[in-house]
């Protein structure tokens, strides 16, 4: 086939392959190993590809939403933490990382000068999220109550900053809890319960 960077866009486009490894550029195109590498750079250097870390791509003039990349540049995971709680609105903070829970080894990527970051939580609290799906694209993020727990957590281990502004009211209380209660670690309750005083007092005053 005849693979011109403009009919390379169109065929990934009309294939909805927004993120590929060489091995399914090359099947998809129906080409070599070796000619699927030397497109696969050509593409990087002509600004028809991004290298999103090595063996992963999108395409440069169509990236995948951060979502997708986040989910796929350190799998499993699912997006969590302050990026879920600024998705949900239940931060007043602007985020500029993209944060992920794993039950892998916390690790941190770097795309386009914007972090991902992954943050090991229990194999056994690797629950909770949802799958999203619109216009072919998909990706996982916690349930809000979920999102809450998991960042409660790591606030418990001393590696999250405390958010003045943590709204809780609107959500399932009892849900929050059974998510707390994976992590086996009883001070969960008291910051929760901090927080829920928290907002009847700024709501108050």
């Amino acid at each position: 086939m005849k693979t011109s960077p403009l009919i390379i866009r169109q065929t990934i486009l009309d294939n909805h392959l927004r993120i590929f490894s060489p091995r399914d550029l090359g099947s998809l195109l129906d080409l070599t190993p070796r000619l699927t590498l030397y497109y696969l750079q050509k593409g990087i250097i002509g600004g028809l590809f991004l290298r999103l870390k090595n063996g992963l791509y999108t395409l440069a003039t169509d990236p995948a939403k951060l979502e997708e990349i986040a989910n796929r540049l350190y799998a499993p995971s699912y997006l969590s933490f302050e990026y879920a709680l600024s998705h949900y609105n239940l931060i007043p903070e602007t985020i500029y990382s993209v944060t992920s829970a794993t039950p892998k080894t916390t690790r941190e990527y770097e795309v386009n000068g914007l972090a991902y970051s992954y943050t090991t939580i229990p194999p056994v609290a690797y629950t909770g999220y949802i799958p999203i799906t619109q216009d072919y694209r998909s990706y996982l993020i916690a349930e809000p109550e979920k999102a809450v727990a998991d960042y409660l957590y790591l606030l418990s281990l001393g590696r999250r900053g405390h958010y003045e502004r943590l709204d809780v009211s609107k959500l399932n209380q009892k849900k929050i809890v059974q998510y707390l209660s994976l992590y086996k670690r009883p001070s969960l309750y008291k910051l929760l319960k901090e927080f829920k005083e928290s907002n009847v007092l700024s709501i108050i005053s």
